[in-house]
Order: structure tokens, then sequence, then C-alpha cells
């Protein structure tokens, strides 16, 4: 998965409660992730010690 907070449609909005800005601060201009990291972030954010991903991709 790539993710490019270039592209998300809620930048600016959602930045703040992103797993993404809480992990690396200023939201990159991409970021790649595999499935395994995915799913580690997703167990985070689930157990409620990270935000979850709020990536909105136009389209």
């Amino acid at each position: 998965m790539i993710i490019d907070c270039d592209q998300c449609q809620v930048r600016g909005q959602a930045c703040s409660e992103c797993v993404v800005t809480v992990l690396l601060g200023a939201p990159p201009g991409e970021l790649e992730i595999d499935e395994v990291q995915r799913a580690a972030i997703g167990v985070l954010a689930s157990s409620g010690l990270v935000p979850p991903l709020r990536m909105e991709r136009a389209g």
C-alpha cells in the first residue's frame, strides 16, 4: 500500500487524527507500507494506542 498524503482528500482536516502524523510527525509526500505493517497499524488502532489511517483517495 502506498500512502500519498498529497493525494489525500482530507489532508489538513484529519491529519492530527491520522496514524501517519502520530508516528511520523508532519505528513510525508508518499509512504509505502506492506500488508504486515498495515495489519500492525490496524491492531494498534483497534486497541486505541494510535489513531487509524485516515487516508481517503479521490475517486
